[in-house]
């Protein structure tokens, strides 16, 4: 029965992607308060806010990379596994998903180890001061100890949403981020705990986020279902769920290296203050192109299922509608961000001097976001139909070929500013070459297999 309802071939092409689109973009929003809420909790602790955020916001990197470790087998497994369900092979679609569980398994335990041994000099490289140093230190010994935890839930959800499970995996994360909500200020107020608070709270509620994922995977609701017979690692499976997932992965680790670099050039050139108007303003970044992701990874599932079924009108189809769909989202969140900045930037902090600086390059930096719209539209359509050079390309090009080096370039005549204005030139330059490239050797040549 449920294959039958999850049969991405038939029905309307905007229903089905919104059917998966609505909750996962629920889901991606919710799955953002787990970070966001401890920024704005922390940002309003008495005496000691700012260096708290400036704190947290040096440990994003580290947040990013464990992100994109879990990316790397979620988006890099499930695509195929929407491919393989196309082409009726579900056995093959179960195995893609058990070795994709054994590689998070893998690569989790090691990134805990590895920030663990080489926390100090790691977080200092990233930004931190002798002032925020304690408040990093604090909240990232105790969320690396919930590395699992967090690879599970993000790299495994994927994998019920492909099935066409939409709102089930909205559950797995509104069910995490609201014992987030409730858990934060009971740790950080209540107990006074402070930023272990924060830490603990998120720890504690990614785990059971896992749990609530294994079991629907193992259960019978499943259409794949995740079993030990198939958690054996077999090279080419791996092979391929790693070339497809290093889009995401490259995409968390470019955002990790301008991060990083952002931090370290605005903690030179204008202190904690501006690394901390940087965290809110990462912050919000995040909040705002979550609905993007939730759009994109909800058309997935449909544009891959049509692909491998030889439905080629239909996955033309939903690349127009995700495309469509993104732009004007991506508008709307552009107004916001230009008429009403203060308003944005005060959810976290109110402070004169965080207001004063932060306006303005807050509108520099999200002043060219429908542009960077159409390389996350652009990406999420090569990801769906396997094409994963290109995906892991346009990764790289915005963040590390442009971004990063003109924010280490453009400070030195433009001072702080120029970190700002190197992020919307890359939104501009990588947004436009990512769908133009995707709509000439993607979206057209599907014409001519249409005909066929």
């Amino acid at each position: 029965m449920a294959q039958t309802q999850n049969d991405f071939s038939k029905g309307s092409i905007s229903r089905n992607i919104m059917a998966l689109a609505l909750p996962m973009t629920a889901a991606q929003l919710v799955n953002v308060l787990y970070s966001v809420v401890d920024r704005i909790y922390l940002g309003r602790l008495p005496g000691t806010s700012h260096l708290a955020l400036t704190g947290i916001g040096v440990t994003i990197p580290i947040v990013s990379i464990i992100m994109g470790l879990a990316n790397l087998c979620g988006t890099g497994g499930a695509p195929l596994c929407s491919i393989s369900r196309g082409h009726g092979d579900n056995e093959e679609a179960e195995r893609v998903m058990g070795n994709a569980f054994t590689l998070l398994l893998i690569l989790g335990a090691a990134a805990t180890a590895f920030f663990l041994l080489l926390k100090e000099p790691i977080l200092y490289l990233f930004g931190a001061s002798t002032d925020t140093f304690v408040y990093a230190d604090q909240y990232m010994t105790i969320y690396l100890c919930g590395t699992l935890f967090v690879m599970i839930s993000l790299g495994m959800n994927p994998f019920i949403n492909s099935q066409g499970f939409g709102r089930v995996g909205m559950v797995t994360v509104v069910i995490g981020a609201a014992l987030n909500i409730i858990l934060d200020p009971i740790f950080i107020f209540l107990m006074n705990m402070g930023v272990r608070g924060a830490a603990l709270a998120t720890v504690i509620s990614q785990g059971v986020s896992a749990v609530w994922v294994l079991r629907f995977l193992t259960g019978r609701r499943a259409i794949l279902r995740l079993r030990r017979d198939c958690l054996a690692l077999h090279s080419r499976r791996v092979k391929r769920i790693i070339s497809l997932g290093l889009s995401g992965f490259f995409m968390n680790m470019t955002n990790s290296l301008v991060q990083v670099v952002c931090n370290a050039t605005l903690q030179s050139y204008g202190g904690d203050l501006y690394v901390g108007i940087m965290t809110i303003i990462n912050s919000l970044r995040e909040v705002f192109s979550m609905p993007v992701h939730g759009l994109t990874n909800g058309a997935q599932p449909v544009t891959g299922y049509n692909y491998g079924a030889g439905e080629y009108g239909r996955v033309k189809e939903s690349i127009r509608f995700s495309v469509g769909v993104t732009v004007l989202y991506s508008a709307a969140f552009w107004l916001l961000a230009m008429l009403a900045p203060g308003l944005l930037i005060r959810v976290f902090n109110d402070g004169a001097d965080v207001l004063e600086h932060g306006i303005p390059a807050l509108r520099i930096y999200f002043c060219l976001f429908i542009p960077m719209s159409l390389q996350m539209a652009g990406q999420s359509v090569f990801v769906s139909l396997g094409h994963s050079r290109k995906a892991v390309f346009f990764s790289l090009l915005r963040k590390a070929i442009i971004n990063a080096p003109l924010t280490v370039i453009l400070p030195i005549w433009m001072g702080t500013t120029g970190v700002f204005v190197a992020e919307a030139v890359s939104q501009l330059v990588g947004g436009l070459a990512c769908f133009i490239t995707m709509y000439f050797t993607v979206y057209r040549p599907l014409t001519f297999l249409e005909r066929k």
